[in-house]
């Protein structure tokens, strides 16, 4: 993950880590509806951020995301709902304007 992400102000700077922005992304994709878990290549199961990878530049945040839905849903649905309540959520707690988001479907399981 990138070190921080600035934001400018005639009062100052305000840097949010990459880990911040992380834990948002992880706690707005698990409440959406059929998102079953997280998943990626870093799996720490101790870690709110896992399968989440922030990056990006001067334009803006890019946002990687690896998710388990839950099967017998509409993949692309699901995708799209992620996608649209993960880049408002950032945007609007941090300020940040994001850049792109990547959702990856790595597995589909039953719930519960």
């Amino acid at each position: 993950m990138e070190t921080g992400h600035a934001l400018s102000s005639p009062l100052g700077r305000i840097t949010i880590s990459g880990e911040a922005i992380a834990r948002i992304v992880g706690e707005t994709a698990r409440e959406c509806y059929g998102v079953v878990g997280m998943a990626g290549r870093k799996w720490l199961p101790d870690r709110a951020t896992r399968g989440i990878e922030i990056g990006g530049n001067g334009d803006g945040v890019t946002i990687d995301l690896h998710v388990v839905v839950e099967y017998g849903l509409n993949l692309a649905e699901v995708a799209s709902t992620i996608r649209n309540r993960v880049g408002y959520e950032v945007e609007r707690l941090t300020g940040l304007s994001v850049q792109t988001i990547e959702v990856h479907i790595e597995d589909v399981k039953r719930s519960g």
